[in-house]
């Protein structure tokens, strides 16, 4: 059972707007280009005050700027990081220059191409198991429940050396932290993910293994293995970062092929289009939007930001920018020139991009083989999530001719 106080009906997004409610994401692409045309730099006095750019050069911008913003909250919520650790709470993305540097290069190896490409079969495995046991009913599958939201849950499960059967806890911490920030749960100790965290780092320490926790307790910076702060924030990163992110791709991109019937027989006629595809699905669909705190009283795009302000950083909403981007509100799935941004911009650039690549093209690839025609469900109802990462929770398809 959470508990919040606010007040989430909105009146006029450009003043008062509340990325956790459940219009928001449902209409991002809409609220967005409203927001560009008379208000690119929007504010609401929910969460202590919070800046919404939505301009692909403020964005970048906000990035790139280490001085005026600080990386220590990335999840807007009432309850600001308290003091300042070195590394902040899930290094290196809470991490500010210059113990970045040093945060992230310790998680360079075990996501470098070389080392992602070796996942490919374990996921097109994965893939395959999923489509062949779909609970199709009357014709009709959720495919965000059944299938998009299981792939890199257990993809992430398997590197960090967890039990795959704790995909359960994992949507509910995903739930609780990104859909709800700052909401109060009636938990037991038990139930939190620090507890969870702790018991599976103390069975690694018991039991040293060939896996990503095993890495990070074993690890050195400095000449020193990691704190267990350190190593558990690392992990709490790729808990969460690794699996929403991804699934809410693969559940946007299923979602446009549902509703866009030539794009989806175009790939299944050009089987060889799918990489530049995939960017294409990534730039119109990117799931991420990040935060930053203000470091000091500045202006953004003439407003007047201070110390201590939240500031979104929608990746999204600058993917779809027509000043950068051609038919920018248009999916062009052979778009050949294709900056986007749906990992980020900046010194906190995705190190994942690579996996959550690899497990999108897998997933669709395997979907289309399997079933090439789908289509929304009539009647069905798509629910988007809430909060900083954009996807569908439930995506009913009527699979089929």
């Amino acid at each position: 059972m959470s508990t919040t106080s606010d007040d989430r009906s909105v009146i006029d997004w450009a003043t008062e707007f509340d990325h956790t409610n459940p219009a928001y994401n449902e209409n991002a692409h809409a609220i967005w280009s409203d927001l560009r045309q008379r208000c690119p730099v929007a504010h609401t006095d929910r969460f202590g005050g919070t800046w919404l750019p939505v301009r692909h050069a403020d964005v970048s911008a906000i990035a790139h700027d280490t001085e005026n913003y600080t990386s220590q909250g990335v999840v807007v919520s009432p309850h600001k990081p308290e003091a300042a650790r070195p590394w902040g709470g899930a290094p290196p993305i809470t991490s500010d220059p210059p113990v970045h540097a040093e945060a992230r290069r310790l998680l360079l190896p075990p996501f470098a191409p070389k080392v992602i490409e070796g996942w490919e079969d374990t996921t097109r495995t994965l893939c395959r198991d999923l489509m062949a046991n779909l609970p199709v009913v009357d014709g009709v599958v959720d495919a965000a429940a059944h299938y998009s939201q299981h792939i890199p849950v257990k993809v992430i499960a398997a590197m960090l050396g967890v039990p795959e059967s704790d995909g359960d806890l994992f949507r509910q911490f995903i739930y609780r932290i990104l859909e709800h920030p700052g909401e109060e749960f009636d938990l037991a100790p038990e139930d939190t993910l620090e507890y969870y965290l702790d018991q599976r780092i103390a069975e690694h320490e018991a039991e040293p293994r060939d896996d990503l926790i095993s890495y990070l307790l074993n690890v050195e910076m400095n000449g020193q293995k990691l704190s267990r702060e350190h190593a558990r924030g690392s992990v709490v990163l790729l808990l969460l970062a690794g699996i929403d992110t991804t699934w809410s791709a693969i559940g946007s991109a299923l979602w446009h092929l549902a509703t866009h019937p030539d794009d989806r027989r175009r790939l299944v006629a050009e089987p060889e289009l799918m990489p530049i595809a995939i960017e294409e699905l990534l730039r119109a669909y990117a799931p991420v939007t990040m935060a930053r705190i203000a470091a000091k009283d500045h202006e953004l795009g003439g407003c007047p930001v201070k110390e201590g302000d939240w500031v979104l950083l929608p990746f999204p909403a600058a993917n779809r920018d027509p000043e950068v981007f051609d038919q920018a509100e248009e999916v062009v799935i052979d778009r050949a020139r294709n900056r986007h941004a749906a990992f980020g911009l900046g010194i906190h650039r995705c190190l994942g991009s690579n996996l959550a690549r690899l497990e999108l093209r897998v997933a669709l690839e395997e979907w289309l083989a399997a079933v090439p025609e789908f289509s929304l469900a009539p009647g069905g109802t798509v629910r988007w999530s809430t909060g900083q990462i954009r996807g569908p929770r439930a995506l009913p398809l009527a699979i089929g001719s």
